[in-house]
């Protein structure tokens, strides 16, 4: 959206702090803004979010005001395990919410998580593996000749055999990560027949278009407006 946008003038703001990245969303859900940044970064001078909440601890100097924070036990996910990380929890209600069925939640950002919620709202077990940029680092600094790439998932190649080495790590990682979450929803779906499949984070873009479907990257911060919405709204 353009900085003039009505989202902009709008009194809502979330923050979800992840693992490697902070993400914002602005505004309301019918007029939406989201991006993230470097961990810290704020939103602007004098924002406060509405709301927020975050995967690990976070330092005291944050500056943000612990009693907007929303946790797992906020999150209405039944049957959620006192373990489960409230990222997990955000997606897994939201995509339930929106489909009003069984749904498997595909979130690619440090770690590729998949999470299921039966038909009943009841949180159903998932998977965690490492994400793309946790692979490539894995690979470079376990052999002698692997290069290092950046953290950014970047833009998929375009041929799916590469003859450069670049390439080929970061084909084979996504397509592997992609071939996990299309096992994993077969899966699912055997369980509960008509199970929807979601895919979020920040390479769920990637993953996305290699299975042919689309990405929901602010499912957790939907999540959290709905859950604490603007004052007044």
């Amino acid at each position: 959206m353009r900085a003039s946008d009505p989202a902009e003038e709008a009194p809502g703001l979330w923050l979800l702090i992840g693992n490697s990245r902070w993400h914002w969303a602005r505004g309301s859900l019918d007029q939406w803004r989201c991006w993230s940044v470097a961990p810290g970064a704020e939103a602007g001078p004098g924002h406060a979010p509405t709301a927020w909440a975050a995967v690990g601890p976070v330092a005291a100097q944050s500056g943000l005001d612990p009693t907007t924070r929303l946790g797992l036990k906020q999150v209405p996910l039944v049957a959620a395990p006192p373990w489960l990380g409230v990222d997990r929890a955000l997606v897994g209600w939201q995509a339930w919410q929106q489909s009003a069925g069984p749904v498997l939640v595909a979130d690619a950002g440090t770690a590729l998580s998949l999470t299921r919620v039966g038909g009943d709202g009841r949180f159903a077990g998932g998977r965690i593996l490492a994400g793309a940029a946790l692979q490539w680092r894995a690979l470079a600094a376990a052999t002698a000749q692997l290069p290092t790439l950046p953290a950014s998932c970047g833009q998929l190649p375009a041929d799916p055999w590469p003859h450069d080495t670049a390439e080929a790590i970061r084909s084979g990682v996504l397509r592997g990560l992609a071939a996990a979450v299309e096992l994993a929803w077969r899966e699912a779906c055997q369980l509960s027949p008509g199970c929807s499949l979601w895919i979020t984070g920040g390479d769920g873009a990637e993953l996305a278009a290699l299975l042919g479907r689309d990405a929901e990257p602010d499912l957790a911060l939907r999540a959290l407006a709905r859950l604490r919405p603007a004052p007044g709204r």
